[in-house]
C-alpha cells in the first residue's frame, strides 16, 4: 500500500541550517537553462517563505516510519520548510515513477537504486548534485570513496547513497547444523562452493538443495566476471564476451548435474528477488543470494536461524554498493533545499539513529559507527559485522548500470530459464543474449 501525508511543522532550534536555508530561499538565480553542464542546478527565484517538497521512497511501515521521522526532525530545525510523503512497497514503484515523469510530476526528492540511476540521469530527470558535493554543502568525505563514485554517470553526481550493502550468500544455520555439514565461507571459490552445495544436497537425502541456482542473476554474473577481472559494463556495452558467459552457464549446468540446485520450477519461482520467495527461506535449498541489507528481512520469513557470508571468489570482486540513493529532480523548484535535505538524511548522527540499519548500513562511516555501536538486533548486527570484514578489502567501484540494464538483466533471466528448461543449450543462449542485450543498450 501506499501513504500519503504532510509533515506538520514544529518549532526549530538549528540557527546555522536555518540561515543557509534563508539564504537558499530569499537570493534569485539563474534559471536551471542557464547553468547548462555546470554542478549545482540553478534555482528559480523564490520569496521568503514556506516550502513544500514532495519525496517519495519505497519500503514497508519500519521505513517509512523511521524517514518520516527524520523529515520531522528536519522540518522543526527548519520551521519554512515542510515534506509531502508518498510511500509504497517495490512493486509497481518504479511504474509509478515512471508515470510521473512521463508526466513531469516527479517528486522533489525520492529514493532510487542502481538499476535505475543511470537510464533517470541520461534521460535528463536528475538533479545533478555534484556542485553541491564541490563546496561541501553535501559533505561526502565520511563516505567511503567507492561508495561516492557510484553515485557518479559521466562524472556527474546524480545520487548520494542512502546506505551501503554487500553481495551476500545467507544460509539455514540451524539447517546445516541438523545435517551436520560445515558453513560456507566468506571469498570461498566457486568450485568450492558448488562441491559445498552438493554435500548439502547428499546430506539432506535429496530433501534440500545446496544452493539456489543464480545462473540468471545478473548480481552473481557481475561478481563472477570482477572475480575474474572482467566488468558486467564498458561504457554503454558489455564488458565481458560470449566465453566468459558461456563459462558461466556451464558451471551452473554442472551444479544442476550434480543437484547442488533445486528444480527449475522452483528456481524460476524465486528468480524475481523477492525475499517472501527466497529458496533459503521457504526451505528448500540451504543457501540463497542476496544483498546483505535483505538479510534481515529475510530473517524475518525463515522460523531456522539464518546467517551469511560474502560471495563466493576474492574478496576485491566486492565493492562499496549503495543498497539505494536519494537523488532529486531536475526540474525542482527549490534544488538547494533538496540538497541540504539529501546531506541532513545522510550525514547527521542523530538522523543515522532514526533510520537505523533499514535501508542497510549508514553509507557515512561516522554515522555508521555510531549506529553500530547501537544495534540490539542479531540480524543488523551481522549485516554490520559482514559489512566491516569486507570494508577494507573490496575492489574499485563500477560505473552504476547504463539505461537499459534493467532489459539486459530480464534478458539475462530468460536465457538461464531457457538453458535451465531444456529449451536452448548454453552456447545458443549465449549467442542470442549478447546479440540481444548488445541491441537494448545501443537503443
Amino acid at each position: 500500500m501506499s501513504a500519503v501525508r504532510p509533515l506538520l511543522l514544529r518549532p526549530g532550534v538549528d540557527p546555522a541550517r536555518r540561515r543557509l536555508l534563508g539564504a537558499l530561499l530569499g537570493v534569485p538565480v539563474l534559471a536551471a537553462g542557464g547553468l547548462s553542464g555546470c554542478g549545482v542546478e540553478a534555482e528559480s527565484p523564490t520569496p521568503d517563505g514556506p516550502v513544500e517538497l514532495s519525496v517519495f521512497w519505497y519500503g514497508g511501515t519500519r521505513r517509512a516510519e523511521a524517514t518520516e521521522r527524520a523529515l520531522r526532525l528536519y522540518s522543526a530545525r527548519n520551521p519554512q520548510v515542510t515534506f509531502r510523503v508518498t510511500w509504497q512497497g517495490q512493486g509497481g514503484y518504479y511504474e509509478r515513477l515512471a508515470t510521473q515523469a512521463g508526466g513531469g510530476n516527479v517528486p522533489d526528492l525520492f529514493q532510487i537504486d542502481d538499476s535505475m540511476l543511470g537510464d533517470y540521469a541520461q534521460r535528463g530527470i536528475l538533479l545533478d548534485l555534484g556542485g553541491y558535493v564541490e563546496d561541501g554543502r553535501i559533505n561526502v568525505n565520511t563516505l567511503p570513496p567507492g561508495l561516492v563514485d557510484y553515485g557518479k554517470i559521466d562524472d556527474r553526481v546524480y545520487g548520494v547513497a542512502a546506505a551501503q550493502t554487500h553481495a551476500a550468500v545467507v544460509f539455514n544455520r540451524d539447517l546445516l547444523r541438523r545435517l551436520g555439514v560445515p558453513e560456507p565461507t566468506t571469498s570461498m571459490t566457486w568450485a568450492d562452493y558448488l562441491s559445498w552445495a552438493a554435500g548439502v544436497t547428499r546430506a539432506s537425502r535429496g530433501r534440500v538443495a545446496g544452493s539456489m541456482d543464480p545462473s540468471g542473476d545478473h548480481r552473481a554474473l557481475w561478481l563472477w566476471l570482477r572475480g575474474l577481472g572482467s566488468k558486467f559494463y564498458q561504457g554503454r556495452q558489455l564488458g565481458f564476451g560470449s566465453a566468459a558467459l558461456l563459462d558461466w552457464f556451464e558451471f551452473w549446468e554442472r551444479a544442476r548435474s550434480q543437484r547442488a540446485t533445486p528444480a527449475a520450477a522452483l528456481v524460476d519461482r524465486a528468480d524475481g528477488g523477492e525475499p517472501a520467495r527466497q529458496l533459503v527461506v521457504s526451505g528448500h535449498t540451504a543457501a540463497s543470494f542476496a544483498w546483505s541489507h535483505q538479510f534481515p528481512e529475510l530473517q524475518r520469513y525463515s522460523r531456522d536461524e539464518l546467517a551469511l557470508v560474502g560471495f563466493p571468489g576474492p574478496r576485491a570482486a566486492q565493492w562499496d554498493r549503495a543498497s539505494m540513493y536519494w537523488a532529486g529532480f531536475r526540474g525542482t523548484r527549490h534544488p538547494g533545499v533538496v540538497a541540504d535535505v539529501v546531506d541532513f538524511l545522510t550525514g547527521s548522527v542523530e538522523v543515522g539513529r532514526l533510520l537505523g540499519t533499514e535501508r542497510g548500513l549508514p553509507a557515512s562511516l561516522t554515522v555508521r559507527q555510531a549506529v553500530v555501536q547501537t544495534l540490539d538486533d542479531p540480524p543488523a548486527e551481522r549485516v554490520a559485522a559482514l559489512g566491516e570484514a569486507l570494508h577494507q578489502q573490496v575492489g574499485p567501484a563500477p560505473a552504476p548500470p547504463p539505461r537499459g540494464h534493467n532489459e539486459v538483466r530480464a534478458l539475462l533471466t530468460e536465457a538461464a530459464r531457457s538453458i535451465r528448461a531444456g529449451r536452448s543449450g548454453a552456447r545458443a543462449a549465449t549467442t542470442q543474449f549478447m546479440a540481444r542485450a548488445q541491441a537494448a543498450l545501443a537503443r
